[in-house]
């Protein structure tokens, strides 16, 4: 069978968009993980798709340990359940430990020494200096050649970039903000495998082509085809010619009516391939919404599950207006269909919307 754009979305609207399993714990494991370098796109997130959750509840949830954050698959910080994030771990040591090797130039062998190490190290809180120290102590007993790259660009963040750690903010309140953070040992539920990176990737975010699955994960494509041989997957033509896979037992397709604010890096891009999001937005509106040159993503507008504009809530006050733009050409959003979305908003980030505004922009 061949699978049109539209097709794509509806099935993973199911994932992303599914009935409310009840806590927050068993929110974000339904919908597998959350890109949230930006801090505050887990609640956005979270109101998003289920209105009505609150920023204590959140809150509370992190401070429990009932969800994590962490820097994990292609060194991006993500939110997800312990068994979620166990997963992450393994895709983020089988696609991310090769590229800090070749950037230190050590083996791999060494790499896992210096990971293990880090972990010993961080079995209480540390900050991001006493994890750097800890890193040049160790590189300066075992590879002192390897100190200037450990001192450069991404080599900064090896300490705690490498999915094996979870991050909290230093003051332990406001979790939605971009405070100074600590980062701990993160406890593994167990162990996991190439098959569960893709299983993962599939019950959130599928129907999914090979590309997108590597896209996701960090992982090469030969890593992929491993996990794919012990999943019991469907394949069916994509309308891009490439294979999509899906899982078995995939929940059935859905629509989405109505209107979202979505954070940024929410899953309806970040899920997939850079280079083909075609089922949740136009090329020309991708180009828009993501800044190749420094990587951020505006937060996206979704209407009747569609991307066609975006949102913002300047400030950081607790009172704070929000601007909507919708693209030029796509379907303009109601005001009054913006009125639960603000509401969301309002009690994910325990704030009040002063104002709304809406307006149109050429694409």
């Amino acid at each position: 069978m061949a699978l049109g754009w539209d097709d794509l979305a509806a099935a993973s609207l199911a994932r992303q968009f599914p009935e409310d399993p009840g806590t927050v714990a068993a929110r974000v494991d339904a919908i597998g993980d959350m890109q949230t370098q930006t801090a505050r796109s887990a609640f956005i997130g979270l109101g998003a798709r289920f209105p009505g959750t609150t920023h204590a509840e959140i809150s509370e949830a992190y401070a429990a340990g009932a969800i994590v954050r962490g820097s994990t698959i292609r060194g991006t910080v993500h939110t997800a359940s312990p068994r979620a994030y166990t997963v992450l771990a393994e895709a983020t040591r089988v696609g991310q430990h090769p590229r800090w090797a070749r950037m230190l130039g050590i083996t791999e062998e060494q790499l896992a020494t210096l990971w293990s190490s880090i972990e010993d190290f961080a079995r209480e809180w540390r900050t991001p200096d006493e994890l750097r120290a800890h890193v040049d102590d160790w590189l300066g007993r075992h590879a002192p050649g390897s100190l200037a790259a450990a001192a450069a660009g991404p080599g900064r963040y090896l300490g705690f970039a490498h999915g094996a750690l979870v991050r909290r903010p230093a003051s332990g309140e406001r979790w939605e903000g971009q405070g100074r953070p600590v980062y701990a040992t993160f406890e593994r539920t167990g162990p996991a495998t190439l098959a569960d990176v893709v299983s993962l990737h599939l019950a959130a975010h599928g129907p999914s082509s090979r590309q997108d699955v590597a896209w996701w994960s960090g992982m090469p494509l030969t890593a992929v085809e491993e996990g794919l041989a012990g999943l019991d997957v469907v394949e069916d033509e994509g309308p891009d010619g490439r294979a999509y896979l899906d899982l078995a037992d995939a929940p059935p397709p859905r629509d989405l009516p109505g209107v979202r604010l979505l954070p940024e890096f929410d899953a309806l891009l970040c899920g997939y391939d850079s280079r083909v999001r075609d089922r949740f937005v136009t090329p020309e509106h991708h180009r828009r919404l993501w800044n190749e040159s420094n990587g951020m993503l505006l937060p996206p507008l979704l209407v009747d599950g569609r991307i066609t504009g975006f949102w913002r809530a300047a400030g950081t006050a607790r009172r704070r207006p929000v601007e909507v733009t919708w693209f030029a050409r796509t379907r303009r959003p109601r005001r009054s269909e913006l009125d639960a979305p603000v509401a969301a908003l309002e009690a994910a980030l325990d704030v009040t919307v002063s104002e709304v505004s809406l307006t149109r922009e050429q694409v």
